[in-house]
């Protein structure tokens, strides 16, 4: 459904003058900046926040592209943009790069070279795109593979686990998010690295080329779209897996940034970046719900540390192993030590439709996984019905494999859905389960039988049988209990 290209977008994270600045990444291949004000402020979300940079991970209902964003000066844009047109169109041409910003870019790639330690074997075209350029760039690629229907189904499916509300225009807020500061990125489609031009080549974008010129070193090294097989394709079938191998990506990139930050940058590189951050502003990200604002993040904060562990046990050699036996679940990211052994366990789901009848559609299936089973429980679309993060994280810790699937119903305007979750121990799907009851007495009222709550048009089931647990919604209980049947053992 999104951007088939895959764009890289870069990150910062950097702890300056007590300035803890962070960038996200959205969920339909794009990525924008977020500043915190404060570098002792603790980030949202339970899990270990990655040092000294962020905390936060990555939808299953839509296809994962490689994505990330960089450094850009603020510029005025419009908050709503008349709606894009999608006709085909050349993209637009980059600037000619001056020769002392080439220097200082080929200077920067040898210290990358020196500090990641993979060495080139490949061609790539580098570019420099006013800021207004970049954003016409990523806008006409994304309006390209991504329509308002994809974001309408994307709409529902994320409405019926609680995220958003039903209503939320997903497709014009993925528009206004990328008229706002867009940076720079990696496409490893085109071999082609862009780096937004603000008033000179300064602090935020030596930064910014540091972060893509890994991810260049990456790809000529791993091949990341066949090598890894982070494509759109193979990334729709498992987003998964893709999840985990974006976060190995991104914080493969943001551990060689940092280094490269603390190793070469000038006192003048500090001195743009805490100027660009004291007077930035992300009013688009930070009207984003909850769900995404700490979803965008996931590949940089879980994915650094992820990263930084391995780094720790064995250096960059470590790191590089982990691209020969790339990481399989957000479970692995989120608890390193389970890395390489621990693999998901596959769980399988019928197809309903002939239980449903006729006029239903299947609008998505997938697999949860476990960053977003902790972002359902404590991050949903209103915060009365979120969990304390320490309780949604010790809930969702002890995850094996899930399986879901969500519906349409003929005329369009109820959804019934279906979750089947493996846990590793009775102990921990006995965990799940009284949290889920908390969850759902939050969010559809006191129960009104054994495990059943009905709200607003919304049968709800959940069942526990040893390790596994099964959350089933339709619009009435006669439905509710007929998937129910069908996916018991």
């Amino acid at each position: 459904m999104t951007n088939n290209r895959s764009l890289i977008f870069l990150v910062l994270g950097i702890t300056l003058m007590g300035c803890l600045c962070l960038v996200g990444l959205g969920v339909a291949g794009v990525a924008f900046y977020r500043l915190n004000s404060s570098a002792t402020t603790p980030l949202t979300g339970p899990y270990p926040p990655a040092t000294p940079f962020l905390s936060g991970p990555y939808p299953p209902v839509t296809t994962l592209v490689a994505t990330e964003l960089a450094a850009a000066p603020p510029t005025s844009f419009a908050t709503t943009p008349p709606e894009p047109d999608t006709t085909p169109v050349a993209p637009p041409s980059g600037q000619e790069i001056a020769p002392d910003v080439l220097a200082q870019m080929m200077e920067i790639e040898q210290q990358v070279i020196a500090l990641r330690g993979l060495d080139p074997n490949g061609e790539f075209d580098r570019a420099l795109f006013s800021p207004d350029q970049l954003r016409e760039r990523v806008i006409n690629d994304f309006v390209q593979d991504y329509t308002p229907e994809d974001a309408q189904q994307d709409t529902l499916v994320l409405a019926a686990f609680g995220l958003i509300e039903a209503d939320f225009d997903f497709y014009t807020f993925y528009i206004d998010l990328l008229s706002e500061q867009v940076a720079g990125f990696y496409d490893n489609e085109t071999k082609e690295m862009v780096v937004v031009q603000g008033e000179a080549f300064a602090g935020p974008e030596r930064l910014t080329y540091a972060h893509e010129y890994t991810h260049a070193l990456q790809d000529q090294t791993y091949d990341i779209k066949n090598g890894l097989g982070y494509d759109d394709e193979p990334c729709e079938a498992d987003s998964e897996r893709c999840a985990a191998i974006q976060a190995l990506l991104e914080g493969d990139a943001t551990l060689s940034e940092l280094q490269w930050f603390t190793t070469h940058s000038t006192s003048q590189d500090q001195q743009d970046l805490f100027e660009f951050y004291e007077t930035y502003e992300s009013p688009i990200y930070d009207s984003a719900p909850a769900f995404m604002q700490e979803d965008f993040l996931f590949p940089y904060n879980q994915g650094y540390e992820f990263v930084n562990f391995l780094f720790t046990e064995g250096g960059f050699p470590a790191v590089d192993a982990a691209y020969l036996d790339p990481p399989v679940s957000t479970e692995q990211i989120l608890h390193p030590n389970t890395y390489p052994n621990e693999l998901p366990v596959t769980v399988t789901l019928p197809d309903l439709l002939p239980t449903l009848g006729d006029g239903w559609t299947l609008l998505d299936n997938s697999v949860m996984g476990e960053w977003y089973t902790y972002l359902i429980l404590a991050r949903g679309h209103d915060e009365n019905t979120r969990l304390g993060d320490v309780e949604a994280e010790r809930a969702a810790t002890g995850w094996g494999g899930d399986a879901y699937a969500v519906y349409l119903s003929p005329a369009g305007d109820a959804t019934a859905l279906v979750l089947s979750t493996i846990w590793d121990t009775l102990t921990e799907a006995s965990e799940f389960a009284e949290a889920f009851q908390e969850y759902a007495t939050a969010r559809f009222g006191p129960p009104t039988g054994d495990l059943t709550w009905e709200s607003d048009g919304v049968v709800t089931l959940f069942v526990r049988d040893g390790d596994r647990t099964l959350w089933v919604a339709a619009p009435d209980l006669a439905t509710a209990q007929a998937i129910l049947a069908a996916v018991q053992p």
